[in-house]
């Protein structure tokens, strides 16, 4: 066996080396603050060979060089490697939760003229950020029309254009969404719907990188990150939470997934509220909003 198939994490027809798979963990840190361990491998080899394959590439060290060149490269890599599990209405719970416990009163607001906004991070496709609008569309059919906005945002410029064209096949939204909503709300193309204009003026799209700048000024009453931190080491997850708590409204509310929880010094400005959802505390007196 040769040096180099001795030294591999995963031997298939291109042998990824342990130098290969930590040059490809070390650029997706830097660029997504994504954590790949070991055991990591053959998801790497699996997502990857397909580049290797589509460039011509001989080995991962040759794809490892483009990387360090090529910023379009990059992003394809970071695309291949993420993950995007979603559906609409996913973890169902948090959006029974909005219903009942967080949009009474924020449409109230609206209604008088307040402004209501709320932030699906890590979109991916689109399903969360429409379940979200479909939430608050069916508790007041109107609200279109007021100032209650929903801002979806990715690190996968791939996912932020399919959620903004928000054409799904429609055997999947039936699965999740009742039929007279489904029928209201989304316009029939063939086999597949597209988002009306109704939830279009609700949601906006960009690209964003949760830990890099954040362009947006907030507040927000609403922040919805599920399934995200996950795939951050402790340090990056402590920051994320205090960055969410900065652009929470004083009793705003953060739904995180299952198996996600707030610790560090983001728990002293966060209250678990329910399940794997969060609340903002109202800031001590004298301090700064």
């Amino acid at each position: 066996m040769s040096a180099l198939r001795q030294d591999s994490l995963f031997d298939g027809d291109y042998p990824l080396t342990r130098e290969d798979f930590r040059d490809i963990a070390a650029m997706l840190y830097a660029d997504a603050r994504i954590h790949l361990t070991d055991s990591k491998a053959s998801l790497v080899y699996s997502r990857l060979i397909k580049r290797l394959r589509a460039l011509n590439l001989e080995s991962f060290a040759d794809y490892c060089a483009l990387l360090r060149e090529d910023e379009d490269e990059r992003a394809e890599m970071l695309s291949a490697l993420t993950t995007n599990v979603t559906r609409f209405f996913r973890e169902r719970h948090h959006f029974e939760h909005l219903s009942s416990r967080v949009l009474p009163n924020l449409l109230a607001q609206a209604r008088r003229g307040g402004r209501v906004r709320l932030w699906s991070a890590g979109c991916s496709s689109g399903e969360e950020p429409y379940s979200i609008a479909l939430t608050i569309l069916e508790q007041d059919p109107r609200a279109a029309d007021l100032d209650v906005k929903v801002l979806a945002t990715d690190i996968d410029p791939r996912m932020v254009a399919r959620g903004r064209d928000g054409i799904y096949a429609e055997a999947a939204l039936a699965e999740d969404i009742a039929a007279p909503a489904l029928q209201r709300f989304f316009l029939r193309e063939g086999a597949q719907r597209r988002a009306g204009d109704e939830l279009r003026k609700m949601v906006a799209f960009r690209r964003l990188n949760l830990n890099g700048d954040w362009p947006m000024r907030g507040p927000f009453d609403v922040i919805f990150c599920r399934n995200v931190a996950i795939y951050f080491d402790d340090a990056t997850q402590g920051a994320l939470w205090e960055k969410f708590a900065d652009k929470l409204s004083p009793g705003g509310w953060l739904y995180i997934g299952h198996s996600e929880r707030v610790d560090g010094p983001a728990s002293a400005r966060l209250s678990s509220a329910g399940v794997t959802a969060y609340r903002r505390n109202a800031e001590p007196s004298g301090d700064a909003p």
